[in-house]
């Protein structure tokens, strides 16, 4: 999971750049990058670590220009300290184009193979992001209509990419002299949306992961990409937009409401905050059905991300809702660390447990989700250190048993505590009194009672629905295999559990 920007502004660009970055820092934490634009000419500075680290003074000042691309980096393919490989990426031919990605390519292997014998372009790493700029940039060169580049022609050229990617991706590019694209995959799975501020001296546009970059930089939301859709402003701020795929779906991605996305952004319609609501709503149906809840004394969230979940709980249950444990904010996401050691390390550097709120009560504590279980077996050990009688855990999302290829961190069957194990298996695992679980068409319920308009979900990594038709075990397979060839598994990880997968028909 990545955020991006672009903006066509009537005024320089960097400082906007920095200030939408920090606004979605929350969703990569490993790398930062900048790309501005002056005339046909480019700067750029990407490093690893967090924006206010990547960015000092000397580096804001050679970032000159009224237009740019900015990117925050979780990394889900490729290397994860690789430092060259911190977006956005850039190519000289045709014009001069920078990239920045959000998602992941399924095909990124065999789009790479392509590129070096088909369209004789060469791919420095791993990354799919730089597959996909060598794939926007031929099909750029074969579109362009002589010297000359249209708004036709970069829509054509949008075409061909998502004729030939596969997967979930939003992206946006500038290309040197002409302006800012931006685009999201046909099936609409990864988040992108732009806004415009009015100036004195004319129209201002950005695009953005979230809405709330969009607030919080002044702008005005307009509307979401649609899936398969291209925008492209120009230098002298004229918005073009089409749609550049035959078919098209909406799916946006379940783990955004769930996890990733802030609460206080709208993705495709839907509140953020408002759909952590719903599910807190249906996860009460869910307690009530499985727990005497009157053996409940007190209902808490793991901070943050549950929060809202964990007071809909509360109320609807009739039950207290407190806050008994505490957040350091100046420790990194467990969820994004590498490695399961460095994780369960994190967890009481992160977390305290305030023993006044625990001390001989039976406590139900809500979690947004569980997904390797480390942090959870952690918290259940602390609340009962904190005195708690009994601890019962809830999770307002699903079971997450099966690996995402679409841009989340979770891709090998044996860093997922769910797969291949029972619900009475994973409460035992996390040391709990007992576990309620959200259930699946609950979970996408609470997304379609704010906008029905939501038909279907990108669910994978809960439901096992591969829905771009070409993932298969195999592909799983030799995921898994370069990811624990790469470090970030241990042999005790791997899984010994077949997989049972659904797999959508290929469009």
């Amino acid at each position: 999971m990545c955020g991006i920007l672009g903006v066509v502004s009537r005024s320089p660009v960097n400082q906007l750049l920095y200030d939408g970055l920090l606004l979605l820092q929350h969703r990569g934490q490993d790398a930062a990058g900048i790309a501005t634009a002056t005339h046909k000419a480019f700067a750029m500075h990407k490093a690893s670590g967090l924006v206010r680290d990547v960015f000092r003074t000397r580096n804001m000042r050679g970032l000159p220009g009224t237009s740019g691309i900015a990117h925050v980096r979780y990394p889900t393919a490729g290397s994860a300290n690789n430092a060259e490989e911190a977006q956005p990426f850039y190519v000289n031919a045709p014009f001069g184009i920078t990239l920045a990605h959000n998602g992941n390519l399924t095909n990124s292997q065999s789009l790479g193979a392509e590129m070096f014998s088909l369209d004789r372009r060469h791919i420095n790493t791993d990354s799919d992001s730089e597959v996909l700029l060598n794939v926007l940039a031929h099909a750029l060169m074969a579109n362009a209509s002589g010297r000359d580049l249209t708004p036709d022609d970069v829509f054509a050229a949008v075409s061909e990419v998502h004729a030939r990617a596969q997967g979930a991706y939003a992206c946006v590019a500038q290309i040197a002299g002409r302006g800012v694209v931006a685009f999201r995959d046909p099936l609409g799975i990864r988040p992108l949306i732009y806004g415009v501020a009015e100036t004195d001296t004319g129209t201002e546009y950005l695009v953005a992961s979230e809405s709330v970059a969009l607030e919080g930089l002044g702008f005005t939301p307009v509307r979401d990409v649609a899936p398969g859709e291209a925008i492209f402003i120009d230098l002298e701020g004229n918005f073009h937009s089409k749609q550049c795929a035959e078919k098209t779906s909406l799916n946006p991605c379940a783990f955004e409401y769930v996890y990733f996305a802030r609460p206080d952004s709208v993705i495709d319609g839907v509140s953020v905050y408002a759909a952590r609501l719903k599910m807190g709503e249906y996860l009460a149906q869910e307690v009530k059905r499985q727990l005497q809840h009157g053996d409940i004394d007190v209902v808490m969230p793991i901070p943050d991300t549950s929060r809202p979940s964990a007071m809909e709980v509360a109320a609807r249950l009739g039950l207290d809702y407190r806050e008994g444990f505490f957040k350091n904010r100046y420790v990194g996401r467990t969820f994004i660390m590498p490695g399961q050691s460095t994780r369960k390390k994190s967890v009481r550097q992160k977390l305290n447990a305030m023993s006044m709120e625990f001390k001989g009560k039976n406590v139900l504590l809500v979690d947004d989700s569980i997904v390797r279980g480390t942090t959870s077996l952690e918290i259940v050990q602390m609340a009962r250190a904190a005195g708690a009688n009994k601890v019962y855990f809830a999770s307002a999302a699903p079971p997450v048993r099966y690996p995402n290829v679409y841009g989340i961190d979770m891709p090998t069957r044996g860093e997922l505590i769910a797969h291949g194990r029972s619900d009475d298996e994973i409460c035992r695992a996390i040391q709990a009194d007992a576990l309620v679980y959200q259930g699946v068409e609950a979970m996408k319920q609470s997304m379609r009672d704010l906008n029905p308009a939501l038909l279907d979900f990108e669910a994978s990594c809960f439901d096992g629905r591969y829905i771009t038709g070409n993932v298969t075990p195999e592909y799983l397979n030799q995921l898994e295999a370069n990811r624990l060839a790469l470090g970030s598994g241990s042999e005790e990880e791997r899984p010994k559990n077949q997989l049972n997968l659904q797999l959508s028909p290929t469009d």
